[in-house]
């Protein structure tokens, strides 16, 4: 219980700011390019995602650790810096934590943010295209107001029924993340637990991960 409770912390961590970087990046995407369909934006857009979910998620982090580490003078690896790994918690080891955060939480969300642009920008086109948009434009709506009060909002329902189901997506891809980047979360406990055969460490995790995914 010692050895997943406190990884599971940070696994749930990652999850929650993946998860809201998906959804920050990907609905706006998808809306200005289902909004500018087949022009500059929307091409650009399709390439960036197709991209997004061609390369390979530990790729991706090996580069990212490369520039960080050349380009931005930053110590990446981990979930902390070598001075603050069995220090007490503060606001310079939280804000440290924040350094390190954003390579896994790129890495792993860039694959989910591609797919979840492009059904945001199919939803939202044939939304665009029903009756009773056409009925609200006629009425003198604005554009903006016609595109985020009445398309969005219900080009979005299916998005938010996805929602739940794209926790055991984010655990998995951040497994071989994790183990690249040297992350002290429950995916190289698991690894090593199935390595070992260890099937009470490996079936407890799964025991916790799969409570996380109700809730």
């Amino acid at each position: 219980k010692d050895l997943i409770w406190a990884r599971l912390g940070y696994t749930a961590l990652i999850a929650a700011f993946t998860l809201a970087f998906t959804w920050i990046v990907a609905i706006p995407i998808g809306i200005y390019a289902a909004t500018h369909q087949y022009k500059v934006g929307d091409n650009v857009a399709t390439f960036v995602g197709m991209a997004g979910l061609s390369i390979p998620d530990f790729m991706l982090a090996l580069v990212l650790m490369v520039l960080a580490q050349r380009w931005f003078g930053f110590s990446v690896g981990g979930l902390f810096s070598r001075e603050y790994l069995d220090a007490p918690w503060s606001i310079a080891k939280f804000i440290d934590l924040l350094k390190h955060l954003w390579v896994p939480v790129f890495v792993v969300g860039i694959s989910g943010t591609a797919g979840l642009m492009r059904i945001m920008r199919g939803n939202l086109l044939d939304i665009l295209n029903m009756q009773y948009v056409q009925a609200a434009r006629a009425r003198g709506l604005r554009e903006p107001t016609v595109i985020i009060k009445h398309a969005v909002r219900n080009a979005i329902h299916p998005l938010i029924m996805l929602l739940g189901l794209s926790l055991p997506s984010i655990i998995s891809g951040s497994l071989v993340v994790s183990i690249v980047l040297g992350l002290n979360t429950t995916g190289p406990l698991y690894f090593n637990a199935l390595r070992q055969q260890d099937m009470y460490l490996a079936g407890t995790i799964l025991m916790f991960l799969a409570g996380m995914l109700v809730i």
